[in-house]
């Protein structure tokens, strides 16, 4: 079954441009149902797979402790592998086309409140080239709501300060331009200028934008591990993530008039429905409007 899943992910990645990514997180996910196939004996390959053992796997994991999103995220790698096995004959019948997946429920983004935010920013003082580089990228990521990833994979050439904007590659390698706002690209031209060039260390074959004090590029896990350290400095007993700061540019952006669709086209969401659920973020928000607004509030 292993050397099922191999084929299946080789051909995910080759045939339909799976970001690695995405890759490992199926690999992860299947690696967790075929574990649970061999360990109960349920079945000794993937012909002999059924709904029941399916199911029974989802409900293991339930056991477990993994949320419902996990459950529905791993429920989708076993439909899709299944759905290839299906292609290539491996099986007779795709069994698991017809399960639904764990209902997830309405989870809320976390957030920061403005003067947070601000804490956390202005807590990275200092001219080392460290700590404008930190500084830099946490006013970029709270300035253009970038994910991680995309942050990270920034070239140099994709900040265009002329313009007063930022060219990212987000998911199904779709670009788009972020605006910058004053703050983060003076922070930018700074960095730039001054920290980049003494990260780099005369590197001319490392052109990301964002690099570490060996002139290498700043991985997602550098930039957690930074963001965990600023937090702390800053004393925000909240777990901090990049996304956190995602989160708080579109939720703060909302709660200042910004209209949605903008917000959309700014996250790189494909469906506005995701965007949506800033509406839900800030209920004081919601009933100070009403109470300032409505012709009939008391």
């Amino acid at each position: 079954m292993h050397a099922q899943v191999e084929q299946f992910l080789d051909h995910m990645a080759y045939e339909r441009g799976l970001a690695e990514n995405t890759r490992a997180a199926y690999a992860s996910d299947l690696a967790a149902f075929v574990g649970f196939l061999q360990r109960s004996g349920a079945a000794r390959s993937f012909a002999t797979v059924t709904r029941t053992h399916v199911a029974a796997f989802l409900e293991e994991q339930r056991r477990l402790g993994f949320r419902a999103s996990t459950r529905a995220r791993r429920l989708i790698a076993v439909k899709v592998l299944f759905a290839f096995l299906a292609a290539e004959g491996v099986v007779p019948v795709d069994v698991v086309a017809v399960l639904n997946a764990p209902a997830k429920g309405r989870v809320l983004p976390r957030t920061l409140s403005e003067q947070e935010v601000a804490r956390l920013l202005a807590s990275v003082a200092g001219d080392t080239a460290l700590a404008v580089r930190d500084r830099s990228l946490l006013e970029l990521l709270y300035a253009c709501g970038l994910r991680v990833s995309e942050a990270v994979s920034l070239q140099v050439g994709d900040v265009r300060l002329d313009e007063g904007v930022v060219a990212c590659i987000g998911k199904g390698d779709k670009q788009r331009l972020v605006p910058l706002g004053a703050v983060a690209a003076a922070w930018l031209r700074r960095y730039l200028a001054e920290a980049r060039p003494r990260l780099a260390r005369g590197n001319a074959v490392e052109n990301t934008l964002y690099v570490t004090v060996r002139g290498a590029r700043f991985t997602r896990q550098g930039v957690f591990a930074m963001l965990r350290k600023r937090a702390t400095g800053a004393a925000l007993d909240r777990s901090v993530s990049p996304h956190v700061l995602r989160h708080c540019f579109a939720s703060h952006l909302l709660a200042h008039g910004a209209q949605i669709r903008a917000i959309q086209e700014m996250l790189g969401h494909a469906d506005i429905a995701t965007t949506q659920i800033y509406t839900h973020v800030d209920q004081g928000l919601v009933h100070a409007t009403h109470a300032r607004f409505h012709p009939r509030h008391d």
